[in-house]
């Protein structure tokens, strides 16, 4: 279980962000798919992260407790530049 977190954090940082220097930088999310049929903890998890309704887009500092909710639910949202 130790090796997840870098694999999502190296993606992020290496794919969407654009200052690679700043490790604390910002990342968007975007609910892309209905919350509807979900399980309760990755309902919980939308709601952690501020996403509440479709297409809604969201800013959070880049961390290993972000980054690892997305990874949670990220057949739900997408991450945009």
């Amino acid at each position: 279980m130790r090796g997840w977190s870098h694999k999502i954090e190296g993606l992020v940082l290496k794919k969407y962000l654009e200052d690679k220097e700043d490790i604390m930088s910002s990342i968007k999310i975007k609910q892309i798919k209905s919350r509807i049929g979900a399980p309760i903890d990755q309902k919980r998890t939308l709601d952690a992260l501020g996403l509440r309704k479709l297409n809604r887009v969201v800013e959070h500092e880049c961390t290993l407790s972000i980054l690892g909710m997305v990874d949670k639910v990220k057949h739900l949202v997408t991450i945009v530049k």
